[in-house]
């Protein structure tokens, strides 16, 4: 077996045995841990609906089932370019948070000077992270309007500000959307808390 595998991980492919789906998920997740610039465990198939916390990496939301997941980097992120749709990753246990659509976060890059001051500390170099879910009667969130600096809900219209924290600016939301602190860790995206208030809609 170690005559089979002592080329890498792509040799992993060639092996035609029971053992294949268990090596090709332990390649994954050696290359996962190589991009991320750390140690990580191999990728766990399984899901948990517990809350994005600090040090999970982002990874995206329609990543392919049973894939390894790839920790989203700036480079994923142009700025005032198309928002990602992202869920957190658990690098102590391989766990992707994916099993609530209430982590489902959305990320946005735009120039650093056009962030509101008193939530700078919380982006990481111009990328903000929401909650995707609208606080009016729950809908996902999925378009940023560069134009008007708004995430657009097309439920009810309700429209949010992320330069100045989520605010409401149109619509019949009640509250902002919760923000999701963020920092770098070799250029990927990390989550640095929790999210500022509960996500979803308030009984």
């Amino acid at each position: 077996m170690k005559d089979k595998i002592r080329d890498g991980c792509c040799s992993c492919q060639k092996i035609d045995d029971p053992t294949r789906r268990e090596l090709l998920k332990l390649c994954g997740g050696v290359a996962f841990g190589i991009a991320a610039g750390a140690s990580l465990p191999a990728y766990s198939a399984e899901v948990s609906d517990e809350r994005p916390e600090a040090g999970d990496f982002l990874v995206r939301s329609d990543a392919d089932a049973g894939a390894a997941p790839v920790p989203l980097s700036l480079a994923d992120l142009p700025h005032d370019g198309k928002p990602i749709v992202a869920v957190p990753f658990n690098r102590t246990t391989g766990v992707v948070k994916s099993g609530s659509r209430l982590n489902k976060i959305l990320l946005v890059r735009v120039p650093s000077e056009r962030i509101n001051k008193s939530i700078l500390s919380k982006s990481a170099d111009g990328v903000l992270a929401y909650s995707a879910v609208c606080t009016h009667q729950g809908c996902d969130l999925t378009t940023y309007n560069r134009d008007d600096d708004t995430f657009v809900c097309f439920c009810h219209l309700s429209q949010f500000r992320p330069t100045t924290g989520g605010d409401v600016v149109a619509g019949p939301a009640p509250r902002r959307l919760p923000i999701l602190p963020l920092k770098l860790e070799n250029k990927n995206l990390v989550v640095a808390g929790s999210f500022s208030t509960k996500p979803g809609v308030k009984a």
